[in-house]
Parts: structure tokens; sequence; C-alpha cells
């Protein structure tokens, strides 16, 4: 659960950006989205799923108590990324981050648990996000409570988009 707090921009301990490589030849370009080599033991993906967020659009805020979250912003179209960190042990509680990647930065980004995030299509064409967290949604079977806290409609949110 989150702490409320004013937010000042930095950089979010334990959030890992990394670029993505496009392998480009005659056929068209391939990028490695994950590696089991290149990533803890404790953040290693138990499923995947792709959606798609048409322009102007924004998904979240929210967080998740025990789930980390292992984005690809590929395209075609491109996102801003927002992150808070507000977990109160964390030496970066208290800062936001933004970032922006998608089809002119092609970007995998690892979002721990308790640190907030959303992100909005600020592109012009439908955009695609690849996210490949280390929890099953719902659980086993679908039967567990979603590990999830939405702040999208909370009243007097300091979690903002602009």
């Amino acid at each position: 659960m989150s702490v409320l707090c004013e937010f000042k921009k930095g950089k979010i301990h334990d959030v890992v950006i990394k670029p993505l490589t496009k392998f480009i030849d005659e056929r068209g370009w391939l990028a490695e989205l994950f590696r089991t080599d290149e990533v803890a033991q404790d953040i290693v993906p138990v499923m995947a799923y792709v959606s798609m967020t048409q322009p102007g659009v924004a998904r979240g805020p929210h967080e998740h108590a025990e789930q980390t979250d292992y984005f690809c912003f590929i395209g075609p179209s491109n996102f801003k990324v927002y992150l808070w960190d507000s977990r109160a042990d964390s030496p970066s509680c208290g800062i936001r981050q933004t970032i922006y990647g998608g089809a002119d930065s092609p970007l995998m980004l690892i979002v721990p648990p308790g640190v907030v995030h959303a992100y909005k299509n600020v592109g012009i064409d439908n955009g695609i996000v690849f996210n490949a967290p280390n929890r099953l949604y719902a659980g086993e079977g679908k039967r567990s409570p979603v590990d999830e806290i939405r702040h999208e409609e909370s009243a007097g949110s300091v979690f903002l988009l602009d």
C-alpha cells in the first residue's frame, strides 16, 4: 500500500530500464524481450500478455503488493510512463519518474511491487505493450484476489497524469 507524500523528480530505486535492441535485416526486425539469464530469479515471469492502448488513453495509475511487472514498450506508438515510489522502506521514497518508450525508443521496464505506475499513449497510432509479470493474474486457476491497488478514481490522489 502506498505512502502518501509530496513527490519530487528523480530516479526510482529498483526500477530497471533497458533499451531494446532491434536486429534489422531484409525481412524486418527482431528484438529480444526476455532472457532468464538477464533477470533475478524472483522476478522471472510466470505469464505474459499484450495490450493495445488507443492514442490519448492512459492505463493506471495502480500498484501491486507482490507482483513485479516486466513491461516492453515496442510500438507502433509511443508512451509516456509515470512512476511514483511510495514504498516507505525505499531509499527513493517520494520520488516520481517519467520516461518515454515505444516506437521511437523501444525499452524494457521492470516495475517492482509498491511502485505506483501508469502509462499513456502519447502517439497517433494504437500502441502495443507487452507485460510478463512474476505473478499469475488472480492466482492459480484465477481463484485468488487480484494483486492490484487502483488509484485512477481516488479522490485527491497524488498520482496524477498530465
